[in-house]
């Protein structure tokens, strides 16, 4: 049985959290520099109480692509960079997204609401 060293583990992942933490601080400080604190896609404006909603999305999705002029970069708030990456998620599932099947719905349920309604449904 191959056990596990708990304190190796936590050194491991404490590693991984500082190396995302610095490459991220390096980007995102320049890209708060040159980009205006507002979401690409919804146009909401952030400032200093809530700039930590606002971040910085890779237009390549390579994380690694920091080009100082900023060019491989958007700035969008939580929920359009969740929506973002839940977009390119289902762009690669492509066709291996199983889709619903059945009929397409025939019901109309106001088609004949006029008549129901009678005189009620005029203007007076």
């Amino acid at each position: 049985m191959n056990k596990t060293d708990p304190a190796r583990l936590d050194r491991i992942v404490a590693d991984a959290r500082r190396n995302v933490d610095a490459r991220s601080a390096g980007y995102r400080e320049r890209a708060l520099k040159i980009y205006p604190w507002v979401c690409g896609r919804c146009a909401r404006s952030f400032t200093a109480a809530n700039l930590r909603e606002l971040t910085v999305h890779h237009r390549d999705h390579n994380h690694d692509n920091n080009p100082p002029d900023g060019s491989n970069w958007e700035l969008l708030c939580l929920y359009c960079h969740d929506n973002e990456h839940q977009r390119q998620a289902e762009a690669q599932a492509g066709g291996r997204v199983q889709r619903a099947t059945g009929t397409i719905a025939t019901h109309s349920p106001f088609a004949n609401l006029k008549a129901l309604l009678g005189d009620k449904g005029e203007p007076r």
